[in-house]
């Protein structure tokens, strides 16, 4: 007992960074020390933690914003004991997990607060950016209102979201957006909201992150008991913290270059065009000198970090031999790996950029590295000193009294407390979706799309699809089966219905349910011909049997023994089967609408439920399966939404965008 007792007050030492014969058995010090975590301050609202977990160390700044900086209160740094992470991702949650803590620790004795909350960014070195525009065009020029452009990037979005789905391997978050580019009637506009035009464009760069990426940081800071009030793109805050707005006019990309990876972000005409990463960075220079001095990671580390200083460098191999070598010796060493990393790094630039950009910026601690900067600028046949260092700007958004940030290892543990001090992130912007934390990934306003998205929804989930329509020909007749309607997406915003473009606010709660698909309309030939049909049935030229399943694009042609062919009349407007409720139907009515110009009557749902303006699409003309250009959807000359509530006498419209008007 005595044992385990002198244990735990090593250990409270430990923690509180006091010397450990301070510490004697029932001593009144013992007892404050033991007490002091319990006396500590709760984390004011204001009071921002951003740790930057690392392939190579973590670090922490804590801080508040003041006067539109970000006061920094204190910065700790601890190195993982071995290597748990690999190329940006979380490999070994538990040993990252008691970094974290350690780090978390430190700050809570310097600053006497207890850390309930923390702000995070992800590297991962799945890092996907997809390109993808959309365009609306009008008949007549139309005031642009927020909702019209909501719906210019969410089909912006669609399409970038269809491109990354193709990888059927992995499951991906959209982290992020940014609009590149609008248009109005062809001119570039920074903003589409209230100009009046015809054609609306948009050209934007979503971000995707693997899953797993995700959920590892979420799962590190569940395990201290923290919260995740913000999270963000490494690229992101980096550059939030490099470059600031003022300067991104300019064509700059800024490359954060750590242990495991190399995040790229790209700037220009004041809008950040694009992210990617490179799976190299300084973890290669210290492999090589491993492989080439036969020394171990930790020994390979310590002299890559001392080139620059004094000579000779002295090590110990792994055969416990004691060695020397010169700076000069070891630059020539690492020089293949340093010119390949700089490749590697000013491919990506040029891939993503188009060209080579004004200026670069290098940050992170990788950025260090002797020759590297000289190197890159030499890839992109730019001068030296348009490749630089970054940290020169770091105070026009933060400050410290006795910590010393011009450091370029902090561009992004700066950037991720800058961005959520100073409103570039939300801090403390805590969202419940269906009873748990929301993932919350960017900055600026959020809908409930936004969010959903955030959280693995698929615009199918939202917006939902009727069922697949069948067509065929029977003895030369062209039919045509309606796929059932979908049951649109619930969506309960503090418990009242709301649609995706609803605005959320911190401490808002939102239900979600997505849509179900309609069923797909479905006949075999008994349905069509009749179970006691008699006679031969052929299908594209063969011969079928009653149980046959009819597929879109069937001809069929069946005759009734010693009879010609028939030739049966159907509805154009048969929908496919609905599944039928266990309980007695409680029968709604009716609900007229002008539809396109005309009044159509929406038949009644058995369950009394209202309609809603996907209940009208079947009723519009146009094949939901085969289109061939974006539509317009309007409610009373306004847009529309899919689980719109339709009214009586509604003026409806649902038409392709540059349809004639009546």
């Amino acid at each position: 007992m005595r044992r385990r007792e002198n244990v735990a007050r090593r250990r409270v030492a430990a923690r509180l960074g006091l010397p450990e014969p301070a510490l004697a058995e029932d001593s009144i010090l013992m007892k404050e020390v033991a007490a002091l975590p319990e006396k500590y301050q709760e984390q004011e609202k204001n009071i921002v933690c951003a740790l930057d977990i690392g392939t190579r160390s973590i670090v922490g700044a804590v801080g508040r914003a003041e006067e539109g900086r970000f006061h920094v209160l204190a910065i700790e740094k601890e190195e993982h004991g071995k290597r748990a992470m690999l190329d940006g991702q979380i490999e070994d949650i538990e040993q990252v997990a008691n970094i974290v803590r350690r780090v978390i620790d430190r700050i809570e004795q310097r600053l006497q607060m207890r850390i309930k909350r923390v702000c995070v960014a992800a590297a991962g070195r799945s890092l996907r950016s997809q390109k993808a525009s959309y365009t609306m065009e009008f008949e007549e020029p139309r005031q642009v209102s927020d909702e019209i452009v909501n719906q210019l990037e969410a089909n912006a979005l669609a399409a970038a979201e269809a491109v990354v789905l193709e990888d059927k391997d992995s499951y991906f978050y959209m982290v992020g957006y940014t609009a590149a580019q609008y248009r109005l009637d062809g001119y570039p506009m920074s903003t589409l909201q209230g100009h009046f035009g015809r054609r609306l464009e948009v050209d934007l760069v979503a971000t995707f992150l693997p899953r797993e990426v995700v959920d590892s940081l979420y799962t590190v800071v569940g395990r201290l008991g923290l919260e995740v009030s913000s999270l963000t793109l490494e690229p992101i805050a980096s550059l939030n913290a490099a470059i600031p707005l003022d300067i991104r006019l300019l064509n700059l990309v800024l490359v954060d270059i750590g242990a495991g990876t190399s995040d790229i972000a790209v700037c220009r005409d004041g809008s950040v065009v694009g992210y990617t990463m490179a799976t190299v960075a300084g973890d290669e220079i210290t492999e090589l000198i491993m492989k080439k001095l036969l020394v171990d990671f930790k020994t390979a580390e310590g002299l890559k970090m001392a080139l620059g200083g004094k000579e000779p460098l002295r090590y110990t191999d792994i055969l416990g031999l004691q060695q020397k070598t010169s700076l000069l010796k070891l630059v020539e060493l690492i020089q293949p790996a340093v010119d390949q990393l700089a490749k590697e790094i000013s491919d990506k630039i040029v891939e993503l950029n188009g060209q080579a950009p004004s200026a670069v910026f290098l940050a992170g601690g990788g950025s260090k590295l002797y020759g590297l900067r000289q190197a890159v600028a030499d890839k992109l046949k730019m001068d030296d000193n348009r490749v630089t260092i970054a940290g020169n700007h770091f105070e026009k958004n933060a400050f410290a009294e006795d910590i010393e940030l011009n450091n370029p290892e902090y561009s992004t543990p700066l950037g991720i407390a800058i961005s959520a001090a100073l409103g570039m992130i939300n801090d403390s912007y805590v969202v419940t979706l269906n009873g748990s934390p929301a993932k919350l990934f960017r900055s600026g306003t959020l809908t409930i799309r936004d969010i959903l998205l955030m959280n693995g929804c698929r615009y199918g989930d939202m917006m939902g699809r009727t069922g697949a329509n069948l067509t065929y020909t029977l003895n030369g007749n062209r039919q045509f089966i309606r796929g059932g309607q979908c049951q649109p997406a619930k969506i309960v915003l503090n418990g009242v219905d709301a649609e995706p473009s609803a605005v959320v606010h911190a401490g808002d709660t939102i239900e979600f349910a997505p849509a179900k698909p309609g069923q797909n309309a479905s006949r075999n030939l008994a349905e069509l011909l009749g179970e006691n049909f008699a006679g031969d049935v052929l299908v594209n030229g063969e011969p079928a049997d009653l149980t046959y399943q009819v597929k879109t694009g069937d001809v069929i042609v069946a005759a009734q023994s010693g009879s010609q062919p028939i030739v049966e009349q159907f509805d154009d407007e048969v929908a496919a089967p609905e599944p039928q409720p266990v309980e007695a139907p409680v029968l709604g009515a009716p609900l007229a609408v002008n539809l396109n110009g005309r009044q159509v009557s929406l038949p009644a749902k058995p369950s009394g439920e209202p309609h809603y303006l996907v209940d009208a699409l079947q009723h519009s003309g146009l094949d939901f399966d085969n289109l061939h250009q974006p539509v317009e959807l309007l409610v009373n000359g306004q847009p529309g939404q899919f689980s719109q509530t339709l009214r009586k006498d509604d003026e409806v419209i649902i038409r392709y965008q540059d349809a004639e008007r009546e």
